[in-house]
């Protein structure tokens, strides 16, 4: 069986909708409402023992990419993440999954909101089927999250939102 992800809330390539863009709060000049998308998978590999979750958006102008969402230590048991799951307040999280920092400075979900005028920006929402164990804390940067992953990373399959403004 193949690794592979898909959502109910967009299919992959599609623009994503406002609900899981960025909210007025953050003062970026999005007004959505910044709720996480739900995700499922199936197919992990043998030896899988939890799952990771990222967004990131390659096309962020910042020479390195912005990373909108990280989610470690997901129990391997769980195949899906609820919508909102990615707000601390929503008690949506899986038992013993940790939110990491993304580059908004917070261990949350923090939706799409590229520069007015820029090209459509694409957010790649990727599970990882994870071997190895991920040492991290909330205030953990994804950079080093993403290093650990590479080297614990068993699968991954991802789905792609697109959003422009």
């Amino acid at each position: 069986m193949t690794f592979k992800v898909v959502s109910d809330s967009f299919k992959d390539g599609d623009y994503l909708a406002k609900d899981h863009i960025l909210s007025a709060d953050f003062g970026h000049g999005c007004a959505g409402g910044n709720q996480s998308p739900h995700l499922r998978w199936s197919g992990a590999p043998e030896g899988t023992k939890s799952f990771a979750v990222t967004c990131f958006d390659p096309d962020a102008p910042t020479g390195s990419g912005f990373w909108h969402w990280v989610v470690i230590n997901i129990p391997a048991s769980v195949t899906e993440l609820e919508l909102d799951a990615g707000n601390p307040e929503s008690g949506k999280l899986p038992k013993g999954a940790l939110q990491t920092r993304t580059d908004f400075g917070s261990a949350r979900y923090g939706g799409s909101c590229p520069p007015e005028g820029d090209l459509p920006h694409r957010y790649f929402f990727t599970v990882h089927a994870v071997g190895g164990d991920i040492n991290a804390n909330a205030d953990t940067s994804a950079a080093v999250i993403g290093f650990q992953l590479h080297f614990n990373t068993l699968a991954k399959s991802a789905v792609m939102g697109l959003f422009k403004r």
